[in-house]
């Protein structure tokens, strides 16, 4: 299997509590998913933020409009710092997304980093070079 890693750094200009009320706020996602992957929260979260354990069912569209089922758990949680969310079940054979929060001045930088796998060995690995 074959492990890739996606790695990507933003700047935003507020404060590390109000990014991390936004981002562990699991019904914010939708608002952060590109629209052509249909993301849609199955799960009934209410205004819940992430905890460890938390288990939190999509579902998604990522490929030719076919709509799948995405389940995470979320791993390690340091309030106004950081939460880890791995796939239980979905698209891909590994997905692990580290969010990372850091005070800096004016504001906050988000780190994104994320381990992840296609399926189907070779094949995903061409699926990878021409869809992802």
């Amino acid at each position: 299997m074959k492990i890739y890693k996606l790695y990507r750094k933003q700047f935003l200009p507020i404060s590390v509590e109000k990014a991390w009320e936004f981002f562990s706020t699991p019904r914010n996602l939708a608002k952060i998913t590109p629209g052509d992957m249909a993301f849609v929260i199955v799960s009934d979260l209410k205004d819940e933020a992430v905890y460890e354990g938390m288990n939190i069912e999509y579902r998604v569209k990522p490929l030719l409009g076919i709509p799948m089922k995405w389940v995470t758990k979320i791993g390690t949680v340091k309030n106004n710092y950081k939460f880890v969310d791995m796939q239980m079940q979905g698209p891909y054979a590994l997905w692990e997304h580290t969010h990372t929060f850091d005070k800096v001045d004016g504001g906050v930088m988000m780190t994104d980093e994320v381990d992840y796998a296609l399926p189907l060995g070779l094949l995903g690995q061409l699926a990878h070079w021409l869809l992802v």
